[in-house]
């Protein structure tokens, strides 16, 4: 996530590609709509994007340069956006803010009564297309084309993961990048020695432990990343113990969030709590405003170089400033960061703990008998079978086969592929595939959900095959996201 590209554009012009935002598979700008191909605007004209291009895309094209991101971030946006709270005060939608800034519009300037990020015709954005400054041109996320004109996103990835994941965003939906950079020339091999070299990639995990690209999601959704708390925690510092700077170092959060890992232990704080959660930011930017300007943070950069203030706070007070904006609680009219953070924390819930983990690449059918498996962006190659008492969580990863569950614990069904039918029955607890906090998946079989009595979700998923759900105790919920079936749908989930 870089975020020296929000400082003043190195460019002194910028190249509309496409001429404006998608609809429908059309771009609509000042001059004639012109017909894209399926997902954006092709492999062939991102090979031919120069620094400077503003290209429209859909959020599948993009690929992540990075493989954790802070799950608290995320869940205050999702928050946010489900809240009508901002609509209450009189005002419009963050997620239509964040949509309308991504694409280099500023603010949303209008939305009606039932607007959708999926139709751009229900709102408007306060600078039309084609008018753009150079503080909106600023403030897009940015990508590189690298090899075979497949796009990498090198800022962004927190916004765009919310975008994704709220009910009215999903995978298909359009908006434009500011390209930076065309390695498309390179070989795979030296597209990513450059990509490091220019530090556009971050290499390490929720650990700060390193990886290779290879360990890198090969999309976005959060089912598809690691969770950092440290980066969420320097998001949640921002303008109390540092502010970024308009020359930021690249991926400057996760500077302050290593720097932080060795200085603060998590592991005494409740991170469901929003006193302890809130003593733990007031602690962390107090030490970094406590740092010397020329104090070495992380990864060769200084607390100045990083953006540290001169005062905590601003100099204000903790009931005056960005602290006491945070610290508001869900009950306020103005909810703080945090409160939002954790409220919808509360709705993902705790994943169960696992007593097993397969990654990478396993061959032949995986049997569950006992404990919890969590299967981790891994490719499982053969089917999945759920034994009673057992649990299972899959999380970014693909199944060469059916799935099939009777008398299970929970199961966890996210970001994932299926390449064949999906049965789960008489679970006692938990059952979500895809919704709330759980990227939606891509099924090619058929569904049946039956008899599961600890609360189902079935949400945003694409099944090729029919979906059928009956005898739950209580029925099924999609989380205002409807399932894309391309077969019949009955039973108690008729309409979902």
């Amino acid at each position: 996530m870089s975020t020296a590209d929000r400082g003043p554009l190195r460019h002194a012009a910028v190249r509309l590609l496409v001429g404006a935002l998608a609809i429908g598979g059309t771009v609509v700008g000042t001059g004639t709509a012109q017909a894209l191909p399926p997902g954006g605007v092709g492999a062939a004209a991102q090979v031919s994007a120069r620094a400077g291009d503003l290209l429209d895309v859909t959020l599948d094209e993009l690929h992540p340069t990075q493989p954790v991101i802070g799950y608290d971030e995320v869940y205050y946006k999702l928050d946010r956006y489900r809240s009508d709270n901002d609509a209450a005060n009189g005002d419009i939608n963050k997620r239509f803010d964040d949509w309308c800034e991504a694409n280099g519009q500023g603010e949303a300037a209008t939305a009606a009564p039932d607007a959708r990020l999926d139709n751009p015709s229900t709102f408007t954005c306060a600078i039309p297309v084609g008018a753009e400054t150079s503080d909106s041109l600023a403030a897009m996320k940015t990508a590189v084309v690298g090899p075979g004109g497949q796009l990498y996103l090198t800022d962004g990835h927190h916004t765009f993961t919310s975008l994704l994941e709220t009910p009215d965003g999903g995978p298909r939906m359009h908006v434009r990048v500011r390209i930076t950079d065309n390695f498309s020339g390179l070989s795979t091999g030296d597209f990513w020695k450059r990509m490091e070299a220019e530090q556009k990639v971050w290499l390490r995990d929720e650990n700060a432990r390193p990886i290779t690209v290879d360990q890198l999601p090969d999309r976005l959704g959060i089912a598809n990343f690691h969770n950092d708390p440290f980066r969420s925690l320097a998001y949640f510092t921002r303008d109390i113990g540092y502010a970024t700077p308009d020359d930021a170092a690249e991926f400057l959060e996760f500077s302050w969030g290593s720097w932080l890992r060795g200085t603060i232990d998590l592991s005494t704080y409740d991170l469901t709590d929003r006193a302890t959660y809130l003593s733990l930011v007031e602690q962390a930017s107090r030490s970094m405003t406590s740092l010397g300007d020329d104090d070495l943070v992380a990864y060769g950069h200084t607390a100045v170089e990083l953006g540290k203030l001169g005062q905590w706070n601003g100099g204000k007070k903790a009931t005056a400033g960005e602290f006491a904006k945070l610290s508001r609680p869900l009950s306020d009219d103005k909810p703080g960061k945090l409160a939002y953070a954790l409220d919808f924390k509360a709705a993902v819930g705790a994943p169960p703990a696992c007593t097993s983990t397969v990654t990478g690449t396993y061959n032949g059918p995986l049997s569950v008998t006992s404990g919890v498996t969590c299967v981790d962006r891994a490719h499982v190659r053969g089917p999945i079978a759920v034994r009673p008492g057992a649990g299972l969580v899959i999380n970014g990863s693909s199944v060469d086969g059916s799935i099939a569950t009777a008398g299970a614990r929970t199961v966890l069904l996210c970001g994932t592929t299926v390449h064949g039918p999906v049965s789960v029955t008489s679970t006692t607890g938990l059952v979500r595939v895809g919704g709330t906090g759980c990227t939606s998946n891509a099924i090619s079989g058929p569904v049946s959900l039956t008899a599961n009595t600890g609360g189902v979700q079935v949400s945003g998923n694409a099944i090729a095959g029919p979906l059928a759900c009956a005898a739950n105790q209580p029925a099924p919920v999609d989380a205002d996201k409807p399932n894309t079936v391309h077969a019949l749908r009955s039973g108690q989930c008729a309409a979902l």
